[in-house]
């Protein structure tokens, strides 16, 4: 599934401004929420339930929270570049300052893991890690992370 599937441009928070791994997850869900026609708390409280499993936190300083839910038609994503990084429980120890938050339909099951996979296999490499975090501008930002996911759509 190439990632602009996934993303849009309006999903993409360049300098998201949040102090705890809660604030983090509430400012994205108040997004998803504005992007998906659901409410933020609904969003808010899969997310949680996910995160009382373990963390999101997959290692240098990336996350990929994620939940399922009923009403969600299909599968998609938020992206944020947080302003500075934040404990997030990760499994590495660091602090966390790239989120890529997906939500997906309760019956996605396959879809689900592949696109988990797809992100967290897009943000093993270092360049791309490395461009991201330099990259300031929404639209550029999005470009990034597109361009990058596009040689592995299939």
């Amino acid at each position: 599934m190439p990632l602009n599937d996934l993303l849009s441009p309006d999903a993409v928070l360049p300098a998201l401004r949040a102090n705890t791994k809660k604030q983090a997850l509430q400012e994205l869900s108040e997004k998803a929420a504005a992007l998906s026609g659901l409410t933020a708390r609904e969003i808010f409280d899969a997310l949680l339930q996910r995160e009382r499993l373990g963390s999101t936190g997959i290692g240098n300083g990336v996350a990929i929270p994620h939940g399922k839910l009923a009403k969600v038609k299909r599968i998609f994503g938020i992206f944020a570049r947080l302003d500075r990084p934040i404990e997030f429980e990760a499994l590495d120890g660091a602090p966390v300052d790239l989120i890529f938050l997906l939500v997906a339909p309760e019956s996605a099951g396959a879809d689900h893991l592949k696109a988990l996979a797809q992100v967290a296999r897009m943000f093993r490499e270092p360049a791309l890690v490395s461009k991201v975090r330099a990259t300031r501008d929404r639209s550029a930002l999005y470009s990034v992370l597109i361009q990058t996911s596009t040689p592995n759509a299939a």
